[in-house]
């Protein structure tokens, strides 16, 4: 029997041969591959000066980073950290919502919504068809979140059923029948399901969805593109969630 979900480890994640951009990337966390210009040189931070703050069993301090400096992208209060204990500190404050974003055709737009969904500290990530994602747009943000992987619409179902209470599956799509996002009053636990650039939501998804969710837009495009959208939902689910902002206040 197949697993309902496969999750990849935020430790143990390998790269492909196929994936030199994210292997590059990964070398950049501590400084190492690319040769640097004077513009980059001021990203960042150098050596740590003075003592090292290494005492104590566990610091969270990375010795590689403090004696040759952390240019990666990370907050301020992360610099010099490991890795792995800035997941671990992540993960006592992510928070209730997850984002899922389905993968049929390698969408590029895929890395920016994962990029985001570990700036607002989602729950976890889940991509739903091919395990291969472009992780380019995702800058090795996905690192420091939780992945997970289903093989179709119906997985992602029944895996989020299996969850305790169950995680209702919330479209964002501009859609005939779509709800204003700007008025729904997204649940705390839910998951933020997002289709494919141009097809948008497939038609498993849509008929999963306890609802779907569109953004209001004043210009001529029917569209927005799957990362920015991603933004604008995962921010409505800030305001209303961490801020305490009501849509119908």
């Amino acid at each position: 029997m197949r697993p309902i979900c496969d999750s990849v480890d935020v430790s143990e994640r390998s790269v492909t041969a196929g994936e030199q951009q994210h292997g590059q990337e990964h070398g950049q966390e501590h400084g190492q591959g690319q040769q640097r210009g004077p513009q980059q040189d001021r990203v960042g931070v150098g050596p740590w000066p003075g003592p090292w703050p290494t005492t104590g069993q566990h610091h969270p301090y990375d010795e590689q980073l403090l004696a040759h400096g952390d240019r990666r992208n990370v907050v301020d209060g992360y610099r010099y950290w490991r890795h792995e204990a800035i997941v671990r500190d992540l993960d006592t404050r992510r928070h209730e919502f997850h984002v899922a974003v389905e993968n049929w055709g390698h969408d590029f737009n895929i890395g920016s919504v994962i990029r985001t969904a570990n700036a607002f500290n989602a729950q976890a990530f889940h991509i739903v068809g091919r395990r291969r994602w472009n992780r380019r747009g995702a800058m090795v943000t996905d690192r420091y979140q939780h992945e997970h992987h289903h093989e179709s619409v119906a997985a992602l179902v029944e895996w989020a059923a299996g969850q305790d209470g169950g995680l209702p599956l919330i479209g964002i799509d501009n859609l005939p029948g779509s709800v204003p996002l700007e008025s729904y009053d997204l649940p705390r636990r839910c998951i933020l399901l997002f289709g494919q650039e141009g097809p948008g939501l497939s038609t498993p998804a849509r008929e999963a969805c306890v609802a779907v969710l569109d953004i209001a837009q004043f210009g001529s495009t029917r569209s927005i593109n799957a990362g920015a959208a991603a933004a604008v939902a995962m921010h409505a689910w800030v305001r209303r969630h961490v801020f305490g902002q009501s849509p119908q206040g």
